[in-house]
């Protein structure tokens, strides 16, 4: 990032300060906001489930809703 003071001579303490409140505001902007939930683990990805086939209802349906094949 590149920093152009186009009036003015600040001091270095000023600029040190300018550049602090430009460098939160840039991370506030980009964190979540407080209270959201964090990424999910893909062991509780609903579409992990959902990515097998689904049986098809007959006869033998019973015995293939826990062994997909």
């Amino acid at each position: 990032m590149n920093i152009k003071v186009v009036r003015g001579n600040p001091t270095p303490e000023e600029l040190a300060a300018a550049l602090a409140v430009v460098r939160v505001r840039a991370a506030a902007a980009t964190a979540p906001p407080p209270g959201a939930p964090g990424p999910r683990d893909a062991w509780s990805d609903p579409s992990r489930v959902a990515a097998h086939r689904v049986p098809r209802p007959g006869p033998a349906a019973w015995a293939r809703t826990y062994w997909p094949g």
